[in-house]
């Protein structure tokens, strides 16, 4: 069997490597045998292209080494390049790890969630991983092993053994048996498993509690500052006349956002790994 792994950072991100350590370790801690890992991921980062897709021109796709392949494309390019013609026997696809967080209306933008989402819309398990970060806690990756641990657990105890079913599901004399999906789950509904790990210094003996949670749904406002006036109002006419050229940059406040009481964003800016279960046609809490 294989797995999947992408993120939207590119193949070269430190983020990526530490997911490919943590399934690494975890399955070998395990003992969870005749599992390959399979990375497919863009060739630079693509960062906020949400669940944007190329279809104006052909992908290149090239081995970088053995078991690691980019493609000049975006992370749900690289899923569906994946699924469909590198490893279309994927048992589970991991996205990740993020620099930054992606909690509450951040789905709608991240890359990240987006290639889970995708492999979702594929039917397969998938989780998206990302890392909050804020200026004055160090930006270090080697933690990420033992973070993950509860979130892999939890996927892996709820994903894992129905994969296992469906190697004795199958007839002996198939050949790949193991590795092929029944014809009914092709229209099964998964949720996305979304992480969030938080922004804090890690410690040696303790780990920040895991909890699942809601995604937030707050408005995220963007705000000025206009750098040119973009409009003007016509006083004796009430007519809107607008420049010719104007400029204008949109913000928001990320750290400091609103947020609401229970959500991936109040638990995971307090100190938590968020567990969110996505619906991957609507990004919005499950039932």
């Amino acid at each position: 069997m294989q797995i999947l792994i992408t993120n939207d950072d590119g193949i070269g991100a430190p983020g990526i490597d530490a997911l490919h350590r943590a399934i690494t370790d975890f399955l070998a801690r395990r003992e969870i045998r005749n599992i390959d890992l399979l990375v497919v991921a863009p060739d630079r980062g693509r960062s906020e292209c949400g669940h944007s897709v190329t279809t104006s021109r052909d992908l290149l796709v090239r081995q970088e080494r053995p078991g690691w392949i980019s493609v000049d494309g975006t992370p749900v390019d690289c899923v569906r390049v994946a699924l469909n013609c590198i490893c279309p026997s994927a048992v589970a696809v991991f996205s990740g790890v993020n620099a930054g967080a992606n909690v509450g209306q951040d789905l709608m933008v991240s890359g990240t969630f987006a290639a889970a989402r995708e492999a979702a819309l594929h039917s397969r398990p998938a989780m998206a991983i990302s890392h909050y970060r804020r200026p004055e806690v160090p930006k270090t990756w080697d933690h990420v092993t033992d973070w993950l641990t509860p979130a892999l657990e939890a996927f892996f105890s709820r994903e894992l053994p129905q994969l296992r079913a469906r190697e004795t599901d199958k007839p002996k004399n198939a050949p790949h048996a193991s590795m092929t999906y029944h014809r009914s789950e092709a229209n099964q509904k998964r949720p996305v498993w979304n992480v969030n790990l938080p922004a804090i210094l890690p410690k040696a003996t303790t780990l920040p509690p895991t909890t699942e949670c809601f995604v937030d749904e707050t408005h995220l406002e963007r705000r000025g500052p206009v750098i040119k006036p973009i409009s003007s109002l016509d006083a004796d006419n009430d007519i809107l006349e607008l420049p010719k050229e104007s400029t204008v940059r949109l913000s928001s406040e990320f750290h400091d956002r609103p947020r609401m009481k229970g959500s991936d964003v109040e638990q995971c800016f307090s100190g938590k790994i968020t567990i969110s279960h996505v619906d991957p046609h609507v990004a919005t809490r499950t039932p």
